[in-house]
Parts: C-alpha cells; sequence; structure tokens
C-alpha cells in the first residue's frame, strides 16, 4: 500500500520523506490555510521535494470552474492531480480533466455507487472517506472494502486512496482489505511505530545492560 501524506506542512512532508515514507501527498483547502502559505508556492515546493502524486483541490463548484483551475494547478508542476469533488459537476470535469491526459483525484467520496460513477469518468484516484462515515456510524471500511469488490470484478484502473484516516488500526484495515493508498496525517503515520510491549521490551534491555557495566561506545 502506498503512503500518501495528508498535509501542507512541508517540514513534516521532509521528515518523513527522508525515511521513505511518502509516495504522494494530498492537500486541500483547509491543509493551505493551517500551513499560511501561498497555495501556489506551498504546492510547488510539495512537488519539488515528492516524486509522486501532489493533489491539489479546485474550488469551483461548476464543471467549466474546475477544468479551468485544474488547468491553472496542473501548471505547477508535472506531478499534480487535481482533485476535484464528487458532484456531477466534479465528474465531468474528472472527464474532461482525465481525457487531457492529467491524474484527477476524485475526492468526498461516500458511497460505491459514487466510486463506480468515478471509474466510469476516469478517475486516477477515488478518496473514500472513511473517518466521516465513522462519525455518523456507518463503516468506512465496509466502503474500502465494496468498492475494492467492484473494481475489480470489471478491471477499473482507478486506485482506492483512503482517505479522512483517523487512527493506525484505519491503516491497517485499509492495507489488509486492499486499498491500493492511504493518505493520513503525519502524526498518524508517526503513531503507527509505536506499541507498548516495544516500550516495554527496550526498558527491560537497558536495565539488563546497566547490569553488565559494559559499553558499546
Amino acid at each position: 500500500m502506498k503512503f500518501f501524506v495528508d498535509t501542507a506542512d512541508v517540514d513534516a512532508i521532509r521528515e518523513l520523506h527522508q525515511l521513505g515514507m511518502v509516495d504522494g501527498v494530498t492537500t486541500n483547502p483547509s491543509l493551505i490555510m493551517k500551513s499560511g502559505r501561498d497555495i501556489k508556492e506551498v504546492t510547488k515546493e510539495i512537488c519539488d521535494m515528492v516524486d509522486g502524486p501532489v493533489s491539489s483541490e479546485t474550488v469551483a463548484l461548476d464543471a467549466d470552474g474546475m477544468i479551468r483551475e485544474g488547468h491553472e494547478l496542473k501548471k505547477i508542476a508535472d506531478n499534480i492531480a487535481i482533485k476535484v469533488p464528487l458532484t456531477w459537476d466534479g465528474l465531468k470535469a474528472c472527464k474532461a480533466l482525465s481525457d487531457d491526459g492529467h491524474m484527477v483525484n476524485v475526492t468526498l467520496c461516500f458511497s460505491a455507487n459514487q466510486a463506480l460513477l468515478a471509474a466510469k469518468a476516469g478517475a486516477t484516484f477515488i478518496s473514500p472517506f472513511i473517518g466521516r462515515l465513522d462519525d455518523i456510524n456507518i463503516d468506512g471500511m465496509q466502503l474500502i472494502a465494496d468498492i475494492r469488490e467492484i473494481y475489480d470484478n470489471y478491471g477499473f484502473e482507478t486506485q482506492i486512496l483512503a482517505a479522512s484516516i483517523r487512527t493506525p488500526n484505519h491503516m491497517t484495515e485499509a492495507a489488509k482489505i486492499g486499498a491500493d493508498v492511504a493518505t493520513a496525517p503525519p502524526a498518524v503515520i508517526k503513531k503507527m511505530a509505536e506499541h507498548p510491549l516495544t516500550d516495554k521490551g527496550i526498558e527491560g534491555f537497558l536495565k539488563d545492560w546497566e547490569k553488565t557495566g559494559q559499553k558499546i561506545l
């Protein structure tokens, strides 16, 4: 499973990138706002750092506006994936942009039917929002499983990009189900390395090592 980092914080991206943990980046208007930087400036910096897709989102609500904004965002770098919402106008924009050879990430997906439409429209990525479904007592992981089954049934090439990841358990379940990509905040990715038994083991080893009176350096 590929790891995309869901942030516009270039320092956090750089830290994870140095460890080989970044296959791509996803941003959205809220993350750009949080960064406090100009969208084109910060997106260009991220694109220069990361070889994989960097999702940058349109904000227009009509198809023509999304297409125009998409072409403008694409000028930033070759690895831009244009994000459009899963609305009827978003699907129109997806079709037009993908026909032009651009990567398109269709976001805010909450049903298998929506995912099926996005694949038919030529989406490069479909982004089902797991956490937001969980918030309203709907199993977000079941949606990932349903999309996986449908895409495999018909050989759709659209990649399932599990989004709205809240916990390391979400990452585990997405990987088990077969999501192609998971995008998560840096804190969630780093938390995947934590386990209380690892901490306990280190503590025990260090106590025993102290008793030997030895030093490695």
